[in-house]
């Protein structure tokens, strides 16, 4: 793992249908992200955020690929800074925003070092694409542009299509997907491990098996949507659904993460300030970074 960390800002909320995960950067930065990694020893540089627009001041195009323009040139952004924080062996650190941020995370990551894996912890399944998505917001279509499943409207010269490779990516803990969505998991041959199969199994036995299809990939990239986490223990997020992973099997998964050496990049979104209580959820991703990029207890 690398000893130097690229703290990457993405505040953009254009992908969500509630306004309020903008700041989630900053909510982040607010609860010691700096200083909390600086005393696990890793060498940090925060560069600041990527600019993105905002609703107010925009036109939000087609309904079924809301803000699509927009979100393409704040990921394009993000994905040169990932690109070259990664050339230069620091660990990208992005903070979001939307999940729709991911398309210039994986894009940066793909462009340095070709499709890779990705570990995508997440109450949805962010597999929907234009055609398929109920709503029209990018941030449920993420995993499928990255799959190159979402059509030509989400191609950039800053990004090569697939960013990873579908036998290389393990969707943990999701417990709501769209018709659509289901129909993508059968035909892509991602992985996938329910809430149910969590019980079931168990956190550890799913994790390791993630990080098992993940290993000698060009990059591992974890992909940490705190929506995933119970609701109870992190409210501030857009779009909450209840029976999720608790703090302890969150930390677990981080853990399990930092144990196996694999990690090269780390993605936190859609921390939303408004619903949250006391910044509880912006502490709890301060927290569960650090437990990937190696906290332990003892």
């Amino acid at each position: 793992m690398a000893e130097k960390v690229a703290i990457i800002g993405a505040p953009l909320d254009l992908g969500a249908g509630r306004r309020g995960v903008d700041m989630g950067p900053s909510a982040i930065r607010y609860a010691g992200l700096d200083d909390r990694l600086a005393g696990l020893g890793y060498e940090l540089d925060d560069w600041g955020n990527v600019e993105a627009a905002v609703a107010e001041a925009t036109a939000s195009g087609s309904p079924k690929a809301r803000f699509l323009a927009e979100i393409t040139q704040a990921c394009e952004r993000i994905a040169q800074r990932v690109e070259q924080a990664s050339r230069q062996g620091r660990l990208p650190v992005v903070l979001g925003g939307d999940h729709s941020v991911a398309i210039g995370t994986l894009g940066g990551l793909a462009a340095a070092h070709g499709p890779g894996a990705a570990l995508w912890l997440d109450a949805h399944g962010d597999l929907n694409t234009p055609e398929t998505s109920p709503s029209g917001n990018v941030h449920g279509m993420p995993l499928a542009v990255a799959l190159g499943r979402a059509g030509p409207d989400f191609g950039s010269e800053a990004w090569p299509l697939p960013s990873v490779d579908p036998a290389r990516v393990s969707l943990i803990g999701v417990r709501s997907l769209d018709e659509g969505e289901r129909r993508l998991v059968r035909e892509a041959g991602i992985a996938v491990a329910t809430m149910t199969e969590v019980d079931r199994r168990g956190v550890e036995a799913v994790v390791r098996e993630a990080l098992e299809r993940a290993e000698g990939a060009p990059f591992v990239h974890v992909s940490l949507d705190m929506d995933v986490v119970d609701p109870d223990v992190a409210p501030g997020v857009g779009t909450p659904v209840r029976g999720g992973l608790s703090y302890r099997e969150a930390h677990l998964a981080m853990e399990l993460v930092a144990e196996s050496g694999l990690l090269g990049s780390l993605e936190i979104v859609e921390v939303n300030p408004i619903l949250d209580r006391e910044n509880a959820t912006a502490q709890l991703a301060v927290e569960l970074a650090a437990s990937a990029l190696g906290a332990t207890i003892l």
